[in-house]
């Protein structure tokens, strides 16, 4: 059976124009289109016609077809059609009375639709009618009303197409506005942003939250530091930082870095930092508690790559003692300007076993000032590590100023900002050099003892006069004297020469220490009524505010205890 034939009999089908579009198409004269017949405007786009005002459209009365004001008004989008200079309006839909309210037709759009210049969409229009090219504004927001009281609040992208570009008559030539509302898609948008904003902001605080909350302030040292957590996603980094006094005047500072991003490297972090603080009151040398940590990431996540440098400073030595564990180097500014890097030792990250780490030490005296950081603060996808850290050497060339402000100078001096796209820990410590009224609070002197009957009474006569003359209290004085009297006679019973007594004021306390070249620590013990020693150490632990021992570096230990001065909390009532 013939379908195409049988077709062409049944009623409303296309059939009946095949036969004039064919000639058309082959160029019959029959099939020529009467003036307003098929085609629409003379021979425009149908959106132009819309401008036009009452539209007669023959192809619609032909066929049966809706027209095309029919299709315009009907569609959900908001359209007005305006054409000439004036953008003078000859049509608009039923959607976009909806929103903005009934419009005149035959006015410029200026007067007509006010709306269009409040939303700034006038010189676009402008623009899309000289250039022929359409153009689209996206969410934009509206305010519309529903009723005398009642306002809404919507976001539409507004698309501007130009209607018969190519008409030599001005006033013909149009924009057909094209408004889709994305109220819907906008909202979502917000809702995610703020949801991830939220979820960034709690990454945040919980990183900051494993980090010291305050840092510790020792008498000797400024310090200061700064985290800076890096992009905008809501994992959590593994930075960190730690300042720790181990008594004696000695500061312990420490910074590391767990790679990576997530709850899983902030969990490692918040152990590693926790696990030095708990070495670290041990007074073990930097590259012991190194080792001990070592051992520990292996224990925690073998998967889990973390470096971390471990720095003591002794203000009686004026040096920095370091061990490293892949970390970047640690940089000290001279007094004069002079910029140095403590390169050596270091070994391999973290957690890879099978490594003897070795300490390092480099001169920190008075006026110097040192910062350790992360790599988030030298390492840049486009440029090698060595030119960040020369970069930053160059930095703190100039940085003067408090810690706080060299730890600000540097980010800036870097580029760091909010947006930066990696974690950035810095701190930063000073020594500062004393002078003036502070020369007279942070003061040394020294005694070596060669042993024999005399030492003990040398001492004590030694320690009497020094106190007398930093013009301590006499009750002071007397638990200061009494203490170096008990430490000498415990080093000169357990330990062999060199000996050596050393008395330190700060500003907060006295410090007194007696070192020896044996390496046995003492530990306190209960002595019974009946036993001749054993009791000077429990002696030391009841009139001090605090007492500790350590090994030497060159071998021997060292035994110190410390009184808080009067003014400062620590001082125990009474000197008992």
């Amino acid at each position: 059976m013939n379908l195409t034939r049988w077709s062409a009999r049944l009623p409303g089908t296309q059939r009946r124009s095949a036969v004039p579009a064919a000639r058309a198409k082959t160029g019959d004269p029959a099939g020529t289109p009467a003036a307003g017949r098929a085609v629409v405007g003379g021979g425009r786009p149908e959106a132009a016609r819309a401008a036009d005002g009452p539209l007669t459209d023959d192809f619609a009365q032909v066929t049966g077809a809706p027209s095309v004001p029919d299709v315009l008004t009907r569609l959900p989008a908001l359209i007005a059609v305006m054409h000439g200079p004036a953008h003078r309006v000859g049509f608009v839909n039923d959607a976009y009375t909806e929103v903005f309210g009934p419009r005149a037709t035959g006015a410029p759009a200026r007067e007509a639709l006010p709306e269009l210049d409040e939303l700034g969409l006038l010189p676009l229009m402008d623009q899309v009618r000289r250039s022929g090219k359409p153009r689209t504004v996206k969410a934009r927001k509206v305010t519309h009303g529903d009723g005398p009281t009642i306002t809404r609040q919507g976001y539409f992208t507004f698309t501007c197409t130009p209607v018969d570009a190519d008409d030599p008559d001005p006033e013909r030539r149009g924009v057909l506005m094209f408004a889709a509302d994305v109220t819907d898609q906008v909202q979502s948008a917000e809702r995610l942003r703020e949801s991830e904003r939220r979820l960034h902001e709690t990454a945040v605080t919980l990183q900051r939250s494993l980090l010291p909350q305050e840092l510790e302030q020792p008498d000797d040292l400024r310090v200061a530091a700064t985290y800076q957590p890096g992009g905008t996603d809501a994992a959590v980094g593994g930075d960190w930082y730690d300042v720790i006094t181990l008594g004696a005047g000695r500061t312990a500072l420490v910074i590391g870095d767990v790679m990576g991003r997530g709850v899983r490297a902030a969990a490692v972090m918040g152990q590693l930092r926790t696990a030095v603080r708990a070495y670290a009151r041990l007074d073990l040398p930097p590259h012991e508690v190194i080792q001990l940590l070592d051992g520990l990431a292996s224990e925690i996540d073998a998967t889990q790559i973390a470096t971390c440098v471990y720095a003591v400073h002794d203000p009686s030595e004026g040096r920095l003692s370091y061990a490293s564990a892949g970390h970047l180097p640690i940089v000290i500014r001279d007094p004069d300007g002079t910029v140095r890097r403590a390169d050596e030792p270091t070994g391999p990250p973290l957690g890879t076993g099978g490594w003897i780490h070795t300490s390092g030490s480099i001169p920190l005296g008075p006026g110097c000032t040192a910062v350790l950081y992360t790599d988030g603060l030298v390492e840049r996808r486009d440029q090698d590590i060595d030119d960040g850290i020369a970069a930053l050497t160059q930095a703190l060339a100039g940085a003067t100023g408090s810690p706080q402000v060299v730890c600000d100078r540097l980010l800036r001096s870097l580029g760091v900002t909010s947006e930066h796209d990696d974690d950035v820990a810095v701190l930063v410590l000073q020594y500062p050099d004393h002078t003036g009224g502070d020369a007279e609070l942070f003061r040394n002197a020294s005694l070596d003892l060669l042993g024999g009957i005399e030492a003990a009474p040398r001492a004590r006569a030694f320690a009497s006069g020094v106190l007398a003359s930093w013009r301590f209290p006499v009750e002071l004085r007397d638990l200061g004297v009494l203490a170096a009297s008990e430490l000498v006679a415990n080093s000169l019973k357990h330990g062999h020469p060199p000996m050596r007594l050393r008395l330190r004021r700060t500003d907060r306390r006295l410090i007194i220490e007696v070192t020896d070249g044996d390496e046995h620590l003492p530990r306190r013990r209960r002595a019974e009524p009946g036993d001749e020693s054993g009791r000077g150490i429990s002696i030391i632990a009841t009139i001090a505010s605090g007492w500790g021992s350590r090994r030497t570096p060159g071998g021997g230990k060292a035994v110190w205890c410390e009184f808080a001065l009067p003014e400062y909390p620590e001082y125990p009532d009474g000197g008992a």
